[in-house]
């Protein structure tokens, strides 16, 4: 099998950062094992499920090792290869070990950071359709624009990993 049915999914909120403001009305959502493949043909099909559910695939990279966060689009982060401890949600939230098969759906304004990785790790990052990053990185003057930009970036059509019926649908209320 190539993709796992995701039998949980791990829910966080996180609290307003201070430099980075987080989001204050979806949680970020981690699918631990949504991908049974591994290494470059788990990229690719990761790619394709992206695609199938209403989500580009921008780019293969790792995490970037300093505090960041996107004011103008949620993230999803598939793991391909390799693991990571990768702090989300800033000073004001946790540190999580992801590994191949794992895939992490950031709303916007969530920051994020590689803490520290295995030589191998990468992820296919992406975005809902129409939608294209900013990188900002919690420096004086971000804010209250970037808050104004987060609270109007438009929700997905669907979850990244399991489309209409999946579990964004519902925690982040797209269609109502």
């Amino acid at each position: 099998m190539i993709f796992s049915r995701v039998a949980m999914v791990e829910t966080h909120h996180f609290s307003d950062g201070g430099e980075i403001p987080n989001n204050p009305k979806l949680p970020l959502l981690i699918y631990k094992g949504a991908v049974a493949a591994r290494g470059e043909k788990a990229a690719e099909l990761i790619e394709a499920l992206y695609a199938s559910n209403d989500w580009r695939a921008a780019w293969r990279y790792g995490v970037y090792p300093f505090p960041h966060y996107h004011s103008t689009a949620h993230e999803v982060l598939g793991v391909y290869r390799g693991h990571a401890l990768i702090r989300l949600g800033h000073t004001v939230g946790i540190s999580a070990h992801v590994e191949a098969g794992d895939v992490i759906v950031i709303p916007a304004g969530v920051g994020h950071q590689n803490l520290g990785s295995s030589p191998d790790f990468h992820v296919v990052g992406g975005y809902p359709i129409g939608q294209s990053a900013d990188l900002l990185r919690g420096n004086r003057g971000e804010r209250p624009a970037a808050d104004d930009r987060i609270l109007a970036v438009p929700l997905p059509k669907a979850d990244p990993v399991e489309g209409v019926s999946g579990p964004l649908v519902k925690l982040w209320g797209v269609g109502s």
